[in-house]
Formats: C-alpha cells, sequence, structure tokens
C-alpha cells in the first residue's frame, strides 16, 4: 500500500471528485513553497501530471510555460489508485494486458461504485475509517478516546472532523456534553 500524507490524500481525493480529476485548486493552507515541494514530490510519484490547461473552459492554471500557455494538474490512475479508487477507463489496462474481454457484472447486479454514495468512502484499515467507526459508534467518542485508538493529537482529531468529514466526505459530525464523560462527538448511523 502506497504510503501518503495527510496533504497529498487530501489533494487527491478532491480531484477524484472533480471533472477530469483536476487536483486544482489546493488546499488553501498549502501555498508557496510548500505546495510546490507537495505537488513535486506527487508528479515525482506519478500521482499527478501536468496538462496543458484548456482556458476556455476555465480550468485553473497550475503555472504558466512562458509561450502564452498554462498548465494544470491532474490526478492520474496511480494517484486515483493510492487513495483506493479504481480507474474509470477501461482503457488503463496493465502494461502487457491483452485485448481479451473481461468478466463484467451482470446488468441487474449492482457494482461497488454504484452502490457506493457519491462522496468518496475512506479505505478500510485506516485512522479515518477508525474514526468514522467510533463516531458512528452508538455512544459516539470523546477526543481523548480517538486520541488514544488513533495515534493523534487533539487538534489533528478536531482538523480531521472539521476537514476531512465535514468539509470533504460531507458527513456532519455532531456533539453533545454528557455528564462524566465530557464532549461526545457522532455520526449518524451509516
Amino acid at each position: 500500500m502506497t504510503k501518503l500524507s495527510d496533504t497529498q490524500a487530501l489533494i487527491l481525493s478532491a480531484a477524484a471528485q472533480r471533472p477530469e480529476h483536476i487536483a486544482l485548486p489546493l488546499p488553501e493552507s498549502l501555498r508557496g513553497g510548500a505546495a510546490a515541494k507537495v505537488v513535486g514530490a506527487m508528479l515525482a510519484k506519478g500521482f499527478l501530471e501536468e496538462v496543458d490547461a484548456d482556458l476556455r473552459k476555465g480550468e485553473p492554471v497550475w503555472r504558466e510555460t512562458g509561450d502564452g500557455h498554462g498548465v494544470t494538474l491532474v490526478a492520474t490512475d496511480a494517484g486515483l489508485a493510492a487513495i483506493g479508487i479504481e480507474p474509470d477507463d477501461a482503457s488503463t489496462a496493465p502494461v502487457g494486458a491483452t485485448d481479451a474481454p473481461t468478466e463484467q457484472p451482470a446488468p441487474d447486479t449492482p457494482t461497488e461504485t454504484e452502490s457506493a454514495p457519491k462522496t468518496r468512502t475512506p479505505r478500510e484499515g485506516t485512522k479515518q475509517a477508525t474514526l468514522i467507526a467510533m463516531l458512528r459508534a452508538p455512544d459516539g467518542a470523546t477526543i481523548e478516546e480517538i486520541m488514544a485508538a488513533t495515534g493523534w493529537q487533539s487538534h489533528t482529531v478536531r482538523g480531521a472532523m472539521a476537514g476531512a468529514l465535514k468539509k470533504k466526505l460531507g458527513l456532519e459530525v455532531t456533539s453533545e456534553k454528557v455528564e462524566d464523560r465530557g464532549r461526545v462527538y457522532k455520526l449518524p448511523a451509516a
């Protein structure tokens, strides 16, 4: 499994939800040299690629090429696979694959992507999946309980709930004060 930083995962997750998997705009907190460093590493790993920006479509520009054109950043199939998303293009067969027909599910059988919600679902076994499972438990979870389960610091837990869960996945995190337990955070059951 590919090891991604939280920022790289955030960029790829956002790109997966956009038309043509465009990775721009980058998170607001990522600017200047930090943005160049993260994007440079993702380009080197093959998770992103630079393509000519179609300014007529209003595509955002990552950098100017100097000849009046600009390039934008697009998540590659490898980048999408790194966050657990299968490429939606059949032409991305591995090198050496033949054009032999592959077994397709029966038309009345829903595929994994058809039954999944429009928003990205996290991979199993990740800290984010642990966070979601804890918040969906009937009793919810406190910041301290989540810190113990994930190894995160309190500000990381709060950031994950506000950023990854609320903003990126569209999940509604609620909280209430519980006697003898403190503030408890919950998600509606799936």
